[in-house]
């Protein structure tokens, strides 16, 4: 079977206007506000030419808005973009919607190589 996948907007659209498009036609918001943070990203993003990459809103998983209290589908409502982070090597934007949390990266070599157990004590090492 072939798949029929198409964004929801032209590639080639500002980030704002992508954005705006999936705030609009899925979350069914009245507007977004950007703050500080994420203007400054949209700034630099287009600069470094990254403005063409396609957009994977970070927000609650409770609600079409960025309030987990508003269930169900409110409608009408300004969708907060608080921050803007890139995932070039994915191949996607992604905006902070609210106050959604991103969870840290992992370092390149697991700490656990530094853990071990002393065989002539027994002790565990490299906890500390």
């Amino acid at each position: 079977a072939t798949a029929n996948f198409k964004f929801l907007y032209p590639l080639d659209q500002p980030i704002k206007a992508k954005i705006e498009a999936i705030a609009r036609e899925v979350y069914k918001a009245a507007s977004v506000e950007y703050l500080p943070a994420a203007e400054e990203k949209i700034e630099l993003y287009t600069k470094q030419g990254f403005d063409k990459l396609p957009i994977c809103m970070a927000k609650t998983q409770y609600s079409f808005s960025h309030d987990a209290a508003l269930k169900g589908a409110p409608e009408g409502f300004v969708l907060p973009i608080r921050d803007i982070r890139a995932s070039c090597g994915a191949g996607f934007l992604f905006p902070l919607v609210g106050d959604m949390p991103t969870i840290p990266g992992l370092p390149t070599r697991p700490a656990y190589y530094l853990i071990d157990v002393d065989t002539e004590t027994g002790k565990v090492v490299g906890l500390s």
